[in-house]
Formats: C-alpha cells, structure tokens, sequence
C-alpha cells in the first residue's frame, strides 16, 4: 500500500486557537466537570476544507473577540451550535482587514443555525456522511506550536451528537412525521376543512388526534435531543492538559499560560494556566489546560490515570506515580508502559499495555520540539496502526546528548492509544495528537447499523394499504349509487341546528367529503398505541428479576422475539462460560490430567526449591535442547521430569499477562487480553512457579516460596493475532546480579563461557499457537496430531508450545532486519513477517501440548432443547477447530439423541464438493459438521443448493468461520427463507453477524462488552435467551397483533356507522358524530381498555417452557393474518350495521340528537364489551390468586381499572355532550332499553359464534390450560 503526500497548511482550527467562545455561550457547561461519556458517542462536521493564510493566531483572535462581544449573543450562538459547521471558523486572506477576517466567521456561524444535521438514531461515534477523510500520510511537526506544514488540514475535536438546532428541530421534525402515510393522510384531511366546500364540523374535530399524535413524538425527539446536547457539551468542555514547549512559552510568555480568568457570564468556568508537572527525572513540565474541542493535531497531552483519551495519540513518555516507591532500591522497570482500557473502542474489559518509544522515554521535554511524526492515512482498523517517528537536528544540537537526534524509531500499535480508551496505570503519560474529530479510529470504524423493521410493521403496513383502498372504494361507490351528476343543495337528512351547511355540490366534493368522513378507517391512533406498546414490552423485560441485567437497545422490535425460526450462536463465551481452566498438557511421552498434576508440582518444586535468596543460574533453570531434552522414546523419571520443566517455564514465560495487585487488599490479579493465557498462568502458579513482576523490559518468577527463582530480560514479544494464531516471545535469562544492565553489549561474547558455567546468558524464542500453524513451524514428529485430536474429542482447546535458542550474534542480525522492517511503512507486516520467519519460526524444538477446558454455560443444555422444541433451528458458528466444535455440540445437547453427525471437512475442489452436496440430500436428519475452508466454497460455487439444504437440516454446526463468514451466513438464511433469525454472541468478532441480524441478542462476557453495546438486546447468561424468545418474545407478538387488529375495529366500526347514517340520507355526505364525539371516541373513551391488550396473556410462563411448541405456532404468522383481518371486518361491518340499523330504526332519523344519543353510547359500550370479551386473562384471574402472583394481579387489576374507570368517565361527560345528546332523553327508560336492546343484539352472536368455534377447534393454549 502506497502513500501519497500533500502539502501541509494552517488548520483553521490553527488560525483560531484562542478564540474565546466561552463569551458567546452564557449557558455553557463548566469544564472542569469529568465526561462521563464513553464509547457510544460519535463525531460530527462539516467536510468543507479552507485555507488560510500564513497569518499568526492573535490578530485573527483579538478581531474574533471583538466579534463575538458585539453580535454572538444576539443571536445566542453556543459552542455546540459551533459544531454544526464542524471546525473553529476562522478564515483569513492576504493582506485582508481584521473586520473581513471578523465578519466571514461570524456570517458562517450565522448560516450555520440553518444547516441541517443528518438524521440518525444511533448514539454511537460516527462521522458526517459526505465527510471524507484524508487518505495521505500525514507528518506531523511537534516544533513550537504544532502548526501543521502547508497544505494540511486537520478537523476539529469536536463531539457532536445532536440531530437539531433550535431553527431545525420543527422542520426536521415535522418532515420525519409526515413521512409516514397515517399522519400525512390526517393533515391533508386537517388542511381540507379550510375549504368551505369541504368542510364537515369543528376544524378541532381533526387537529387535535393529529397534534396528539404529533406531541408525544415531538415531545420525546426534543427531550432526547436535549440529553443529546448536554452530553455533547460536556465532552466538548472536558478539560485537558497540554503541553507548553519552551520555545512557544518564550515566545508568548504572557499569553496562554498567564494563568487569567476566563468568564462566562457572571461565571468563572475554569484556569487557562495549567498544573506544573514534575517527572521522575526531576524535569518540571508546564501545561496549558484547553477544552477537548479546542485541541489540534500536534497539540501534546499531560494525561493521568482514569482519563478518557480525546483524540488518537502516539505515546512519547509515560512515568509512573509509584516510581519512588520501587522495591529493594531498584530503578522503576515501569517507565514509558501504559495500560489503557478499551472497552468503549473494541469492548474487551481486559486492560492493554502500550509502551513509549525508547527515543521519546529518555528525551526532556524541551526535546520534543525536534519530534517529527510519520503516521498512514486515517483507518478504521483499531489493532493496527504503521508510522515513524523521528528526531531531526536542530541548530543547537548538542553532540553530548544522550539522545541520537538523528535517529528514527517505528511506531506501532503498541505505542498509541485511541479516543474513548481510558488510562488505567497511576502514571503521568505525554502524548501527541496525530488524530482528531472524525479521523479518530473510534470514529471511523462505527458504522451505522442496519436500520430494523419489524415483520409484524410490515404486515400492518400492507393492512392498512388495504383499508385505505377500502375509504376511497366506498366513497365512490356512495356517490356513484346517487349518480355523477351535479345536485343543487339538496341537504336531505341533515342536523337542524345547522342549515347554513352546504352537502352537496359536485360529485368529485362529494368524493372528497366521504373521505374525510372515512377519515377514521385509517387509525391514525395505532402507531402510538404500538410504540406505547413497546415501551411497555421493553420495561416488562429490563424489569424481569429472573433475567436481570437484561437491557432492551432496539424497543421497537420486542415482537421479532416472538418470530425467530433460526437462532444461530457463536460457541465460545455463549454457549461456553469463556471461563478456561487448563485439564491437560502432554509432553510427547506422557499425558498430565486431574490428579496426575500433583506430579508436575513436585518435578516443579524439585528443580526450583534448592535455590535461595533468589538467585538463579541459568543452567539450574534452562536446559539445553541437546543435553536436557530426552529422546523420544526415553520414559525415565528424570528425562520426563526435565522435558514437564521445560514446558512447565515454556508457559510461565510466553504470554502477554501482567500481574496487578490491588492497592487495598494486596491480592493479585492477572490482566491479559486472553482468558487462555490467564489460565495457563493461574495453572503454572498452581504447580509451583508464579508471575511475580512483568513490564516491558523483563519477567520474574517465583517458586511455591515465593522466592524470586527466575529473572528474564524480555528482548521481543510476537503478540497474538487472529491471522496469525500464534504468539512468541524472545527472552534472555539473567542473573540476579545482572540486574538491569545491558546484558547484549558489544563484550558480552557467547563463546567466551559455557552455558554449564552460568557465565554466557541465553537467549531463548518461546512460541506457542494453534495446531494448525504450528504444525509447520516445529520439527518433525509422529504424536502431534493424534494428540490434538484426542484433546479436541475431549472438548479442550489445543495449544502447541515450541522453543528454539539462539546464539548472540543470530539475535542481534534478527534485530537488525527486524528493526528495519518495523520502520517500513508500505508492506511493513508482510516483511516483518519474512523476518520473523527466516530467523524463528522453523524447526522449532516441540516441548508439549495444553488442552484447556471452556466450561459450558449455566442450564445450555435444558435451554438449547427447549428452543429446539420450540421449533427454532439452532447454528452453532464458531472458529474453534472441528473436533473441539463437535464435542461441544454433544455436549450441549445441540444434537438430539442418536443423531447422525454428517461432516464436511477439508474440501478444495469444485467436483468434490458437488458430490458431497448430493450425499447431504440423502441425508436430510442429520446435524451438518462443516469447517470454514469447505464452507467458503460452497458458498462461492453452490451458494443457493448448500443454503437450501443446510435450513432444511434440524442443526448446523460451522468451525474456523471467520467473522464475515457469520454475518454471510445470516443474511443467506435471511434472504433465502424470508424467516426470523436471531444470532447471539458475546465477542468482538460476532458484531458483524449481530449486526445482520433481524434480532441481534449480546452476552455480556468475559471477552467484554463490544457484542452487548451493539445488539438489540444485551443479556448475562445464554439461558436467559429462553425467556426472552419463549415468553417475552410470544407475549409481544400476540398482544401486538390483537391490539393492532382491534385498534383497526375501532376504526371500522364507527365508518360503518357513518355509512349507514349516508344511504339514509340519501347518499348526502352528512356527518354523524361531530366535534369532540370523534376526538373523545378515539382517545378518552376507548383508549385505555384498548392499550390493556398490552397486559393480556393466554396462558402463564410456567405453561410457556413447559409447551414450547406454543412458540412454534406464532412463527406462521396466524395471530395477524389477511384471514384473522377480514375476520374483524366482517366483525366491524355486522356491529357498525347494527348499531346505527337499529337506532335509526328505533328512534327515527326525524330525531337526530336521540338518535346520536342512542348510537354512540351504544358504539363506545361496544368497544368496551369487545376488550374485555377478548382479554383471555380472566380465565386465571383466579389461579394468579392463589399462586400468589403480586405483579399479575396488579396487571389484572389495572385492566378492570382501565374498564370500569373509562365507563365511568364516558357517564359522568354526557352531561357536558348537550351540543351532541338530548340529555332530557338520555334519562328516560326508553333511552335504556334501547341501549341494551341494541348492544345484545351487537354483542351476543359474535360472543356465540366464537364460543362454538373455541368449542369445536380450541386454540391450542386453550387445550394446554385445560379450559
């Protein structure tokens, strides 16, 4: 990969530095405050790139001052409205007056309250989508202040995650509303009573159903928005330490470090001047404090222990706190090592150690000023980053210096920390920005997640695209059955108390008058009440105490839980506890399992207890490959004691872990960014030798005793990778007089002593890794793979452990190409690689192999056969090897009882695949063993014949997938069966396949947090996913449907009514109900029974797990179907014809006001009947009674609440109806009996019909509760 250069220039952020913004923002937040945000926040600006000229920041500060004194408040310009245009907005022109310079700014900014945000739903940090970053090597100058070099612009740090302006929020708003079909049809039915032609009732009639549904979501937009903007705010504000070179203090003395007040208001918000810093070396270092936002590439940070990293640096030097307190008088191991958290960038909880530059660690700062930094173009890639850095010569150089500065160093991902990371040492870390705002890794590796529609919304989608047909279909049907032609205004039937209403006209208004009379076929109520019901869903799931931790991240997809058909699941912390505990090592001769370990321990204990005060010899603790390595076909007891001891410090010594004792208690824990090599260390401490001490230059173990027994001078670590599957480490052994000097000077000479003499120091390459690579790095042998199998069919996961020595001169010809290719910066792994293995990695000498047990999950087995049961067929997607995957999945039960495994292993071939293809066809009940090779070529060659079979199959197993692999695998399933499916993980590497989920579902696990931030759903353990799928999941579904279905019965009803009332009057658009009739029938007095649906069950959660084929049911779809549709249709048009049949039968069209009186207290006693005829929980009122069950009761109790209170309320308001209702009337026993009359009629034959139904075909819940 080639990198281009551009010439740099001034930043505008450069020209604007010290512009006091704080003056134009009186309600800003106070700096001094700690962000709490992490790594769910995003990056927003403006992709615009100026130039400015060569013009120093004070002239452009002071003319900015000015500016925003005399008009920044007028128009309440603050600093996150600053973030709209994405950068400090300063522009400057040759040879231009301090007011053009004030003027440009102050016009952008003014512009920028009518820019427009890109809408997004994801607070998660991510970047403008028309901003492109650059794609050149950048070089970075940390001479004086940090200005870039012509040409070059760096964007702002500036965190904007606020969607609205105050001049934005109704447009954008409002926009995003009537986007949907529902409140655009209402607002053209609203805007249609302007017309006096048209216009039927009060105009409040429609404008307030439409302003309440437009309320509440503005309503929550606004307070989201709100929330939005102070935390954006805060982080903008968090305070931060900078670095003040001597040669920008000397030149600006008074300046930004005078230590003055700035003032907000009436506010002090925070010092300009910063804390003097004192290192270990005696070096007092003067800071500056700036705002996350104002700081710039090239700025250099002074940052402490618990502080959020702002932008991506490169680590110069790093001290720790603790130095003076270093044991025994020795000097601190630990200078220039960080650790850092990283569970806001990639998730994982385990802390990271980054190192500074052997260059920088020994510089003052005063000698930072000569830095250049070389760094690639801006990636999303966070484990890896390439760069150099350099010292050049300066004009006072001083040849004495212990500094080469001319020297040149690599920089890798070990020397940088990226934003949102946290420094977790209790050490003082200088750092250089080479990073800022979107270019940050945090911000370009986000990506938006798939935007997820429920299936359940698609098919009320299309439902009401049929009841909208319906309204336009019956209007012109009305007006065609009284004919086209044009009638004078012949009112027929019509209310009395209003004859100035016209009524007819020409037939096209008479159309538009039945649609607007229809209007209420289209509830415009039902997406609230589903969003209402949601949240209801939501709250009912992050509050069930037997899945607790349970966090609901997507609310508006609770009902695809009940849909799931395929659940495909990663292995290792999902299925597996990720909790690792090594069971088993082999040494080539003997196997070493459970009891047998005690052995290990006393050929430990042998070797390393004789030594006192510490003092080791390295030919007591190493032994040479020819002379302590037996052969292979030597079984005694001192040859097999020597070889365990080799692999036993073989282990002790190659890994990444770093002990950490906690400061209250002194217990030890182990930090490693692998629960592997944490259980290979804890297993070595078992048997006798323990990680005391590691840091960056060495290692000390101890025996059972806890005497320093071993000491090791660490001169390279290999870390482990996903591509490379392997680790190594280069390690020189010392004595404990050797202490810290350099142990690899030029009068060290290997062949001056013998090794037997404890004189020459070995150098020694530990490797270990998977047995797939591995395998061809040590020398040959006849046991290795049959032992790595053995152990996979046991369930253990397979580390190989090789070693080589190597003489003086070979390491220091390996350092030499070494350090060269690390400094490359085109192709700079794939020769760092070559080096590696020409020197290393061959005919390694093979010392042993670990199995390592990953436990299984709480309850996996009793869970994965519910779900089975339930109809759910299970994937198990995992990058474990084919043994380890099948072993697991027998384990776990994934496959049933004497079930046929099918494998497919190791296929490379075109034909042979096709003929495995057609050997799965003939064996379509069995479980799929596949690996990842095999896999991949059935997916380039035969993608939809594998896709076909393999979802016909009961289970999948797939090994050595990688993560694009899983996220291919879901979306085939998805496309090709147009099914529900559901992954669940809990590691960095199942994002992906989360993420292309219809239900993403994250564990929080031992790997971190990285899958749970990015899921629909985050729970603790694999066998809350029952509960969430199996009783959660199908309670959401059906109350979803039923209270869609009878929210458009409502809906109906009424419609119905009101065509009746129309042929009566002769096909005259007359309206029936009028004024707050309609607005009350649609909210006050319907709307809380109805919304009760939410509450309502068929059977109780023990029935649910007990019959999991209740869940299978829901996934055909019959709880709202084109057939349980029509069904409330036809429902809708018995109850409309009755009702308003009999009541202008009864009381006659002649007396209008009875006859509304009659009709709607009837159609809203109807509704009433109607939810509680379909609440199916009264059935176990009773039983929930007596089994004690609090929180069902109240549920229950609410309901008949929600019933009894709206019945009441509709009563006590018809006194206040007299414009609607003849209230003389209403008292009367013929309104009484009437009202009975009618609503039996209405009520009783759909109650008997669904009786008989319930009786000749119960409902299968109906058959398991035994009603």
């Amino acid at each position: 990969m080639s990198y281009g250069r551009r010439p740099p220039s001034p930043t505008p952020s450069d020209l604007s530095s010290d512009l006091d913004l704080d003056e134009l923002a009186p309600d800003s937040s106070n700096p001094i405050q700690h962000s709490i945000l992490g790594g769910s926040h995003r990056t927003s600006f403006s992709p615009h790139r100026v130039r400015g000229s060569e013009e120093g920041p004070r002239s452009s500060r002071i003319a900015l001052h000015r500016m925003g004194r005399g008009r920044g408040r007028d128009f309440g310009v603050d600093d996150d409205q600053e973030a709209l245009l994405g950068r400090r907005s300063s522009i400057t022109s040759d040879g231009g007056a301090t007011g053009r310079r004030s003027e440009e700014p102050f016009l952008r900014r003014v512009a920028s309250q009518l820019s427009l945000k890109p809408d997004s739903t994801a607070l998660a940090p991510s970047i403008a989508p028309d901003f492109q970053p650059s794609t050149a090597t950048r070089v970075v100058s940390l001479s004086k202040d940090g200005t870039p070099k012509t040409g070059q612009y760096y964007p702002p740090n500036i965190i904007s995650n606020h969607k609205f302006t105050a001049f934005t929020f109704l447009p954008l708003t409002l926009y995003h509303e009537f986007s949907f079909f529902f409140n655009l049809y209402f607002l053209l039915v609203a805007l249609s009573q302007i017309i006096p032609a048209l216009r039927i009732g009060y105009l409040s009639t429609y404008i307030v159903p439409l302003v309440f549904v437009l309320a509440i979501t503005l309503g929550k937009e606004a307070h989201d928005d709100i929330a939005r903007r102070r935390r954006d705010t805060e982080a903008n504000s968090e305070p931060y330490e900078v670095l003040v070179l001597p040669s920008a203090a000397n030149a600006d003395p008074d300046g930004a470090g005078s230590g003055r007040l700035r003032r907000l208001g009436k506010k002090k918000v925070g010092f300009e001047h910063g804390h003097d810093v004192r290192m270990e070396d005696g070096e007092v270092l003067r800071t500056v404090i700036k705002k996350s936002r104002d700081l710039r590439v090239g700025d250099i940070l002074v940052l402490r222990k618990d502080q959020r990293v702002p932008a991506d640096v490169v680590i110069l030097k790093s001290t720790s706190i603790d130095a003076g307190d270093s044991e025994d008088g020795e000097s601190d191991d630990t200078a220039g090592e960080a650790f850092i958290r990283t569970d806001q960038l990639d998730g994982e909880t385990d802390w990271k150690l980054r190192v500074a530059p052997s260059l920088t660690q020994s510089m003052s700062s005063s000698q930072f000023e000569k830095l250049e930094i070389t760094g690639a173009a801006p990636s999303k890639d966070v484990n890896s980053f390439m760069g150099s850095l350099k010292c050049t010569r300066s004009a006072g150089y001083d040849p004495a210096s212990p500094v080469d500065q001319s020297q040149s160093v690599g920089l890798s991902i070990d020397n940088t920390a990226w934003s949102n990371t946290v420094l977790a040492s209790n050490s003082v870390t200088i750092a250089a920005i080479i990073y800022t705002g979107p270019e940050t890794r945090a911000a370009l590796s986000t990506s938006k997640s798939r935007s997820k529609t429920g299936l359940l919304e698609q098919e009320i989608n299309n439902l009401t695209k049929i009841l909208c047909f319906l309204t336009f279909t019956l209007s012109i049907v009305l007006v065609a059955l009284r004919g086209f032609e044009s009638q004078p205004n012949n009112p027929g039937v019509k209310n009395p108390d209003r004859p100035e209403e016209v009524v007819s006209g020409a037939w096209y208004i008479k159309i538009m008058r039945f649609l607007i009379l229809f209007s209420t076929i289209i509830p415009i109520s039902l997406r609230v009440n589903l969003d209402m019901g949601k949240s209801a869903y939501a709250w009912f799931i992050e509050h069930d105490k037997d899945i607790e931790g349970t966090v609901v991240r997507t609310s508006t997809i609770p009902e695809e839980l009940g849909r799931v058909e395929y659940l495909l699941s990663d292995k290792t912390g999902t299925l597996t506890q990720n909790d690792m505990e090594l069971k088993k090592v082999h040494v080539g001769t003997v196997s070493y399992a459970g009891e047998a370990m005690d052995e290990v321990g006393g050929f430990i204990n042998q070797r390393f207890s004789s030594h006192g005060g510490g003092s080791t010899d390295p030919a007591n603790t190493v032994s040479a490959p020819g002379s302590a390595v037996p052969a292979a076909g030597t079984r005694g007891r001192r040859a097999i004691g020597s070889r365990v001891r080799d692999l036993v410090l073989a282990l002790a010594l190659c890994h990444n872990v770093t002990p950490t004792t906690d400061s209250e208690d002194g217990s030890t824990t182990y930090q490693a960014s692998s629960p592997d090599e944490i259980a290979i260390v804890r297993w070595t401490e078992s048997v006798g030798l323990r990680l005391v001490h590691r840091d960056r230059k060495g290692m000390k173990l101890a025996n059972a005793a806890g005497q320093v027994v071993i000491r090791v001078k660490i001169l390279e670590v290999f870390p482990f990778t996903s591509e490379g599957k392997r680790m190594g480490i280069i390690v020189q052994f010392i004595n404990e007089s050797d202490n810290d000097q350099d142990l690899l000077a030029d009068h060290h000479d290997p062949q001056s002593s013998s090794l037997n003499h404890g004189e020459d120091k070995d150098i020694w390459f530990y490797q270990k890794g998977a047995d797939t690579v591995m395998t061809n790095i040590v020398a040959r042998n006849d046991w290795l793979d049959e032992e790595c199998s053995n152990m996979a069919r046991e369930g253990l996961r397979t580390l190989v452990i090789g070693r080589k020595r190597l003489t003086l001169q070979r390491h220091e010809e390996f350092s030499a190409k070494h350090k060269m290719a690390s400094q490359l910066l085109q192709d700079r792994e794939m020769e760092v690689a070559k080096v590696v293995k020409e020197y290393l990695e061959h005919d390694l000498e093979l010392l042993g192999v670990t199995g390592v047990e990953d436990k299984l999950q709480k309850d996996v087995k009793s869970s994965l056969e519910l779900l089975r049961n339930a109809g759910i067929k299970i994937w198990m997607l995992t990058g474990d090897k084919v043994e380890t995957a099948r072993c697991v999945a027998v384990s776990a039960k994934l496959v049933a009882r004497g079930q046929y495994i099918h494998t497919i292993a190791k296929l490379k071939r075109k034909d042979i695949a096709y003929d495995a293809l057609e050997v799965l066809r003939n064996n379509r009940d069995c479980c799929l063993l596949i690996d990842g090779e095999s896999l991949s070529l059935f997916l380039t060659h035969y993608t939809q014949e594998f896709i076909s079979l393999a979802v016909a199959l009961p289970a999948v197993v797939a090994c050595r997938c990688s993560p694009t692999q899983k996220a291919d695998i879901a979306r085939l399933i998805r496309d090709h069966t147009k099914k529900r499916i559901c992954c669940i993980g809990d590691g960095g590497n199942d994002v992906s396949m989360i993420q292309a989920a219809d239900v993403g579902v994250g564990i929080v696990g031992k790997e971190g947090r990285q899958a749970s931030l990015a899921a629909d759903f985050s729970i603790t353990q694999f066998c809350h996913l029952t509960k969430l799928l199996v009783w959660h999941g199908r309670n959401s579904y059906k109350r979803s449907a039923k209270l869609a279905q009878f929210v458009m019965h409502r809906g109906l009803a009424i419609s119905v009514c009101q065509t009746m009332f129309s042929i009566a009057s002769r096909f005259e658009p007359i309206a029936l109900y009028q004024g707050w009739l309609l607005v009350g029938y649609a909210t006050l007095y319907t709307m809380f029974p109805v919304f009760s649906l939410v509450l309502d069950k068929d059977v109780d959660e023990h029935l649910a797990n007990l019959y999991p084929e209740l869940y299978k049911e829901l996934t055909e779809g019959r709880s709202l179907s084109y057939q349980t549709f029509f069904r409330w249709v036809l429902v809708s048009i018995y109850q409309g014809g009755i009702i308003q049949g009999l009541s202008q039968i009864l009381v006659g069209l002649e007396e209008f006001k009875k006859m509304v009186s009659v009709s709607f207290t009837v159609l809203v006693l109807n509704e009433l009947i109607m939810v509680a005829m379909e609440i199916t929980t009264w059935l176990v009122f009773s039983t929930c009674l007596m089994q004690h069950h609090i929180l069902t009761f109240f549920r229950h109790l609410w309901m008949v609440l929600a019933e009894i209170g709206t019945f009441t309320l509709f009563f006590i308001s018809i006194p206040f109806l007299s414009e609607y209702f003849d209230l003389q009337y209403v008292i009367t026993l013929a309104f009484f009996w009437r009202v009975v009359v009618i609503s039996s009629i209405s009520l009783v034959p759909p109650f008997l019909i669904k009786w008989i139904r319930r009786k000749l075909k119960p409902p299968s819940y109906a058959k398991v509760r035994g009603f």
